[in-house]
């Protein structure tokens, strides 16, 4: 029986809403928190809640759908892409944020189908962002149509980018070189500490252009297709296909800015793959 795509949506919808209250709710509040591979690679009680409240809520009604959720894969399950139904889950992007009350975090969750992006929501509910995009439908901030800037100079776009949760010294002198080199040549570089909103940004036109080597799979799934649907472009950072496994995304207004970001980044290829 095929996936109705429209009844999945509004269920998830539903859910994430649900979730996006208790993350609002404890913004302000002391977290109790774990460190995962280092102590800027963190974990709260929120983080782990958040995520089985979206599967358990999912499981109910669709049993069969996989997952690739960031919590469960920190706990050492695999992650997996099939052609099966699979909702990619990052309960709170932004969890350095979050743990510092700094109100700029997201759930960030996207369903794939046959390995096709069909819908995709980033969700800060600290200030009420809601980011929703389904495939060949158009993307939308708070129900209203949103559109990429279509900048095309590369001296006058504003690009978005993390240091990430390593600090394994080749990949942070690449991401430092990266900066300054960027920094000299265009119009100006954010970091909100989160993937998943700064590639909102950029779907959003507030932003030209976003690039990260070695976030996951749960980072990027949902901003890929708000991206694409806002007339955007997402690929990897060497001018291929985006490979949502790999570590590494770029996305910009237009392929035109993309091409001149490509040819100015120093590459890095985080391993291993997700």
């Amino acid at each position: 029986m095929s996936l109705n795509l429209d009844e999945c949506y509004e269920h998830v919808l539903g859910l994430v809403e649900s979730a996006g209250s208790l993350i609002a709710s404890r913004n302000s509040d002391r977290k109790r928190v774990l460190e995962k591979s280092s102590n800027i690679d963190l974990l709260t009680e929120t983080d782990q809640q958040v995520e089985r409240m979206l599967m358990d809520g999912i499981s109910a009604k669709y049993p069969d759908h996989r997952f690739i959720g960031e919590e469960e894969t920190s706990e050492g399950k695999k992650a997996e892409l099939t052609d099966a139904p699979t909702w990619i889950i990052d309960p709170v992007d932004g969890t350095m944020n979050f743990v510092h009350s700094f109100p700029h975090s997201c759930i960030s969750i996207a369903l794939l189908v046959a390995q096709t992006t069909e819908i995709a929501i980033i969700f800060n509910p600290i200030v009420g962002q809601k980011f929703t995009a389904r495939r060949g439908k158009g993307a939308f901030l708070n129900g209203k149509p949103i559109r990429v800037s279509e900048e095309t100079r590369f001296a006058y776009a504003l690009a978005t980018t993390e240091f990430g949760t390593s600090r394994e010294e080749e990949k942070t002198a690449v991401v430092l070189e990266n900066i300054g080199k960027l920094i000299r040549q265009i119009h100006g570089m954010r970091s909100l500490g989160s993937a998943a909103l700064n590639m909102a940004m950029v779907a959003l036109g507030g932003a030209d252009f976003n690039y990260e080597f070695g976030i996951h799979a749960w980072d990027i799934a949902a901003g890929d297709l708000l991206v694409r649907e806002a007339g955007g472009v997402c690929l990897d950072p060497a001018g291929g296909p985006l490979d949502l496994m790999s570590r590494r995304v770029l996305c910009a207004s237009t392929q035109e800015l993309a091409d001149q970001v490509v040819a100015a980044l120093t590459q890095y290829y985080p391993q291993p793959r997700d």
